[in-house]
């Protein structure tokens, strides 16, 4: 099977460009819901799929023994601004280790958050690995790593930390990863199917109160302001969901969904890594299963998205075709 049309961008009344992927909806017993191009499909799901190499942090007792909130069992599922709100209880956690900001290995980033940035230029400060997208996912190996009495180079892919990370993908996911790439974060991240990776979403969606998958689930719900940020889908999708599904978006066009009250759940893939078509497809699935309503302005913001010029004249749509 090959990817399937999944989005449209219009210019007046013709579509002007197209997004394929392929996406899976998948329920407990690992069963096909839906499908669209081939859920089969080998991807990287990059940061979509933070919250299972966030597993071994809770299943080893690494979380507990260092008394984590949920603040920041959202922070470790997260792919950040870089804003205060994030960098400070980054900062706070690395401390709480006995550890600063050199000890992470995800590398500095410059804050998405505009005035995080802006401060810094007035300032004339340079970025930090604080303000990385991943600086929380990367406290929580720090933690994991502590916890295994492992040496500091977490992000080598043959860690006890990352190697922790793979079984519970693989785990989750109920398939051999094949191969693995470097992320941006300098982790290594391992290939699945889009299938597997929506089984895996689903057992989150499933899991029964106080597991891991839950308390992780549960976490990113109550804080979708740390996971992104603010204007971002992630974070504006599961406000607007209210305690209804926690999603997760990642490089490259991936897109991953839980749905507790459905026992459901989404990945998605954007052949071409479109994050724009990604966010469109996702909102178009959480109004397909009852999640969000049609049109609630976190979904008309990406989905049936109007397409504006420099003059504020409404030019197309970037809208669902599948």
């Amino acid at each position: 099977m090959s990817a399937e049309l999944l989005v449209e961008v219009t210019r007046g009344d013709r579509v002007e460009s197209v997004h394929m992927g392929h996406i899976a909806v998948v329920n407990a017993a690992g069963e096909l819901v839906e499908g669209w191009g081939d859920p089969s499909a080998l991807a990287y799901p990059r940061s979509s799929c933070k919250m299972v190499q966030a597993l071994p942090l809770l299943r080893t007792g690494a979380a507990d023994d260092r008394s984590l909130g949920t603040e920041q069992l959202a922070l470790s599922c997260a792919s950040h601004n870089g804003a205060l709100i994030h960098t400070r209880p980054v900062a706070r956690w690395l401390a709480a280790l006995d550890l600063s900001e050199p000890a992470l290995r995800c590398g500095p980033q410059a804050p998405g958050d505009r005035p995080a940035r802006e401060a810094l230029i007035r300032a004339g400060d340079i970025p930090n690995q604080t303000h990385n997208n991943c600086s929380g996912k990367h406290c929580g190996f720090l933690t994991l790593a502590s916890h295994l009495g492992a040496g500091p180079e977490y992000h080598e892919v043959d860690h006890p930390v990352q190697l922790a990370g793979r079984a519970a993908l693989e785990e989750m996911c109920e398939e051999h990863s094949p191969a693995h790439g470097i992320d941006g974060c300098s982790a290594p991240n391992w290939m699945v199917s889009v299938r597997g990776m929506a089984h895996a979403m689903a057992k989150f969606a499933n899991a029964p109160e106080g597991s891991a998958e839950a308390r992780l689930t549960q976490a990113m719900m109550m804080h979708p302001e740390l996971v992104a940020g603010e204007g971002r889908a992630c974070t504006e999708l599961m406000r607007a969901a209210g305690g209804r599904a926690a999603v997760k978006t990642g490089a490259e066009g991936y897109f991953n969904a839980i749905l507790p009250e459905l026992g459901l759940g989404i990945a998605l893939k954007i052949s071409d890594g479109a994050t724009r078509a990604a966010e469109c497809a996702m909102a178009a699935l959480l109004v397909r299963f009852g999640v969000l309503q049609a049109d609630d302005p976190a979904v008309l913001k990406r989905s049936n998205a109007t397409l504006t010029n420099w003059r504020g004249l409404e030019v197309g749509t970037v809208r669902p075709a599948f």
